[in-house]
């Protein structure tokens, strides 16, 4: 490698690690991420593809991208048929491998997903695991058709690059949590506004008790199937007022 490209590598292998942590400071989107981690990858590592399966223990669902779409659908039949490299790492123990696709064991290993990653022209396939601490949240393939398998230094690399893509992706759910959390208790208090408004308006308009204000509006909102907070509002908007002070209804 000559000074030129070392500096050149250099700078990819620093533009690789910005773009994947930069998710650790702000909110994006994941799958972007993950795009990310796929593209850095066949750019660095020197391999025909990569592919990355997401499956947050937990999570909304699996999720796969790759750095094209040829080998998006490739995951995704590995994915339909419950077989395939980025499967097996995704499972205990979730390490860091290479397995020869062309070799003997292979197809039986793989029957469906073998013969289709051959006809790709891949020959080679690593996987590494997505892992953030002892939580393993998905696995990054490496595909090529070279005659010797990755070296430990790209092995380190694609491992390295796979944990950053990984503690990002914890960090994003935990983000959406906190946001659906706020969200949840921003609503209970709006409602909970509501419903002492309405009571109090009732109150002063029947002359009777708070109390007897949310009697007569939980009978209406159960004889009707609606929800007190709904109930609420509509009297604050004027809509059921009338039928609420009225004690014959």
């Amino acid at each position: 490698m000559t000074a030129m490209s070392e500096r050149q590598h250099e700078k990819r292998l620093a533009s690789a690690f910005t773009d994947l942590a930069g998710p650790l400071v702000r909110d994006v989107n994941v799958t972007a991420v993950l795009h990310t981690l796929a593209q850095h990858c066949v750019d660095l590592l020197d391999v025909s593809a990569a592919g990355v399966l997401l499956d947050v223990p937990h999570g909304p669902g699996v999720e796969v991208v790759a750095s094209d779409e040829y080998t998006r659908a490739l995951e995704l039949f590995g994915l339909e048929w419950d077989e395939g490299p980025s499967l097996d790492c995704c499972r205990p123990p979730a390490h860091v491998s290479e397995t020869r696709l062309d070799a003997d064991d292979a197809c039986p290993r793989w029957p469906r997903f073998t013969p289709r990653a051959l006809l790709l022209g891949f020959t080679s396939v690593a996987t590494v695991p997505l892992r953030c601490q002892d939580t393993v949240v998905g696995a990054l393939s490496l595909l090529h058709d070279r005659p010797r398998p990755l070296d430990d230094v790209q092995l380190r690399l694609a491992k390295a690059l796979a944990d950053t893509a990984a503690m990002c992706v914890i960090q994003q759910q935990v983000l959406q949590g906190q946001t659906t959390q706020i969200a949840q208790l921003q609503g209970s208090l709006e409602s909970r506004i509501a419903i002492e408004q309405a009571k109090g308006f009732l109150s002063n308009s029947r002359g009777c008790t708070a109390d007897q204000a949310l009697i007569r509006m939980r009978t209406y909102a159960r004889n009707r199937q609606l929800k007190l907070s709904d109930v609420a509002r509509q009297v604050l908007d004027g809509a059921v007022a009338h039928t609420l002070l009225d004690p014959e209804r």
